[in-house]
């Protein structure tokens, strides 16, 4: 009787441990709460930090976060007013591709606008810091996946 009172204290207490956190949850609902205005002076402020960018380039590079983090904002309203309408449907194929075309225009034109103000050195640390960011993304999203 011991023994059993022992392993399900044992089994309940792996499971309890087991369970996913919901820190990054709350992360990203913060991020939802902030204006755009607040999410492109974070950007930048980190990419001061890891660039050390000049305030002149701060200024400009702020610029560029904030039409970005408009453009974020205002696409998140949109599939929220779709949601709540119930129009919520899978894209098609050819509406995903549109949809990744674009994105990747626009991420095009913010590597040529950055490449215009960032210093070369500076370019290429953005270049490896994207990478590894994309790697970390990635590799999150194949987690999630695994659990779901």
């Amino acid at each position: 009787m011991k023994n059993l009172i022992l392993t399900m204290a044992l089994l309940l207490s792996l499971t309890a441990i087991a369970q996913p956190g919901k820190r990054d949850h709350n992360r990203q609902r913060a991020a939802h709460d902030m204006t755009a205005e607040q999410l492109a002076t974070l950007k930048t402020k980190r990419m001061a930090l890891t660039l050390e960018l000049t305030s002149k380039q701060q200024d400009e590079v702020l610029k560029i976060n904030l039409e970005e983090a408009e453009f974020r904002k205002a696409k998140i309203a949109e599939r929220k007013a779709r949601k709540e309408n119930d129009e919520a449907k899978r894209p098609t194929s050819d509406e995903r591709f549109k949809m990744q075309n674009e994105l990747l225009d626009r991420k095009l034109a913010q590597q040529e606008k950055l490449k215009e103000i960032l210093t070369d050195e500076q370019f290429e640390l953005w270049k490896k810091a994207r990478h590894r960011k994309g790697m970390h993304d990635k590799k999150k999203m194949q987690k999630v996946g695994r659990r779901g």
